[in-house]
């Protein structure tokens, strides 16, 4: 096979519509935005959300609590995924992003209790919820917060 042989399976590729070029090709005049009207003009149209004057769905909504958009939130990870490590292991923030448990750690990580944990580790993290922690010292391990 040679490169100029190659070719799109038959039926992927669709032929592009090209509006305004004559009204033999279907799309010519209006170039199918129909006659006159907002969205017939250049630049015509509506605001994304935008429901014709109507009260938008999202101002109509009540605001709820607060969102620091600042907010440093660490990384979560659960009890479940420290199982991978063999007994003994000293798991730190260095192993978790090397074994590819997790990718940005810049705000730290933090232990979830979800899952089960049968090997003795010793994990430093910069946080654990108390069901992580005890999970992790029944196994005969350590938690330790850095």
């Amino acid at each position: 096979m040679q490169l100029h042989e190659l070719a799109p399976a038959a039926g992927s590729t669709k032929a592009v519509r090209r509006i305004g070029r004559g009204h033999g090709s279907g799309w010519g005049k209006t170039a199918g935005k129909g006659h006159k009207g907002q969205n017939a003009r250049s630049g015509g149209g509506v605001r994304p959300g935008f429901e014709g004057g109507q009260m938008p769905l999202m101002r109509r909504i009540p605001k709820r609590g607060f969102n620091n958009v600042f907010a440093a939130k660490p990384v979560s990870i659960n009890v479940s995924d420290l199982e991978r490590f063999t007994a003994g292991t000293v798991v730190d923030i260095e192993l978790l992003r090397a074994a590819g448990v997790c990718k940005k750690t810049a705000n730290g990580v933090k232990v979830l209790g979800n899952g089960e944990l049968t090997k003795s580790l010793t994990v430093k993290v910069t946080g654990f919820s108390e069901s992580a922690k005890e999970k992790i010292e029944k196994a005969g391990g350590k938690a330790e917060v850095i």
